[in-house]
């Protein structure tokens, strides 16, 4: 096939002349074409093919591409971009917001845990290896659910299911991951907090994710893993697992409640045409779900007492994480009032904004041990 050069301040892109383009398009209309791609293709973030049948396209396969006659354009950010766009999928692999969860809830349970001044290079070291297990478990759960998420609209966009990365890829980050995570945990904390991440990432892929399309008590057991990394900070600074450990723990495990179930109503079509079986899938009118959310918010009002009796905390914390935890309260009331996507919106982002607070202040007033 013949073709034609189009430069462009030393880039040079090969675009296809065959007579019968020229029966088609007359010379104006090649002419602002050619103009339009030149204009363009310096814009557009991937490597681009230009076609004047099709116009502009992503490259899929080059071997499909040359046998079509038509060759990829060529830049000098192509491959800057491509390296990118990978890591940044690696990057949602591991979830970053869930990973930040696990950072900030481990470093809680460390700093409590610690009598006197605090290892502050032990803290970073056991968080940092934490959050491996977190980012790997998270990778491992997107090869696991990849079928599934290509299903629902909210997560279709994630990179397996569009394409960005191959499973195998996500497979072997995961695993790597994990590893790395669980053998510095192990040097870092001893072997007690290890176990604790190593039965993090485990009941994590090996219970919760299957039973999510069996039963709606799949949350209940997720919210088990998902109330560990405070204890792992605990166990990392103290090597045992003693009532303030087991209150991090009950802390963190009720609050799950209130956030994921309004994540689920949000999505309850989403997690439907998966066949996930959230509670709001199976409770069309959000009765069960709305009770459940106002429940475990009324008991994380006492629960976050505890510290205090205890004497981990002092009174400064009893009386934030009383304000803090009935405001949670009346959101609850409130979201269940008309049972809206917006209103559970908005409980979502309470809870998001809620164990931060709850978590800062209770750190903020310990107590000396």
């Amino acid at each position: 096939m013949n073709g034609e050069f189009l430069r462009s301040k030393g880039n040079v892109c090969l675009v296809p002349s065959i007579p019968l383009f020229s029966q088609i398009f007359r010379p104006s209309l090649r002419s602002q074409l050619r103009k339009r791609f030149v204009r363009r293709k310096k814009t557009l973030p991937h490597r681009l093919l230009y076609n004047p049948v099709f116009g502009y396209g992503v490259q899929e396969h080059e071997s499909q591409l040359s046998s079509a006659g038509v060759r990829p354009v060529s830049t000098a950010r192509t491959n800057v971009l491509t390296q990118s766009s990978k890591f940044s999928a690696y990057l949602a692999l591991t979830k970053p917001d869930v990973s930040f969860l696990v950072l900030m809830t481990t470093a809680a349970g460390f700093y409590m845990g610690s009598r006197g001044p605090v290892d502050w290079v032990r803290l970073s070291h056991v968080v940092f290896a934490t959050m491996m297990i977190a980012a790997g478990t998270a990778a491992l759960n997107h090869y696991i659910e990849r079928a599934s998420d290509l299903q629902m609209r909210r997560t279709a966009s994630r990179p397996l299911p569009s394409g960005q990365l191959a499973p195998r890829e996500a497979l072997i980050f995961g695993v790597v991951l994990c590893i790395a995570g669980a053998a510095d945990l192990a040097i870092a904390a001893g072997h007690l907090a290890c176990l604790l991440g190593i039965f993090t990432c485990l009941s994590y892929l090996l219970a919760y994710t299957p039973l999510k399309k069996r039963t709606v008590w799949a949350t209940f057991v997720g919210a088990i893993p998902g109330a560990i990394p405070p204890m792992i900070g605990w166990a990392a600074a103290t090597g045992k697992l003693d009532a303030g450990a087991w209150i991090l723990f009950a802390i963190l495990f009720v609050w799950q409640f209130p956030h994921f179930h309004a994540i689920a109503w949000m999505y309850r079509e989403d997690y439907a045409r998966a066949g996930i079986l959230m509670l709001p899938v199976v409770d069309k009118d959000g009765t069960r779900t709305y009770r459940q959310i106002i429940l475990y918010a009324g008991s994380l009002v006492a629960i976050s007492l505890l510290p205090s009796i205890l004497g981990l905390t002092g009174v400064l914390y009893f009386f934030g994480a009383l304000v803090s935890c009935t405001a949670l309260v009346q959101v609850c009331l409130w979201a269940a009032h008309s049972k809206t996507n917006t209103r559970a919106k908005w409980l979502m982002h309470a809870t998001v904004i809620h164990i931060p607070v709850l978590l800062g202040l209770m750190m903020y007033d310990k107590l000396p041990r």
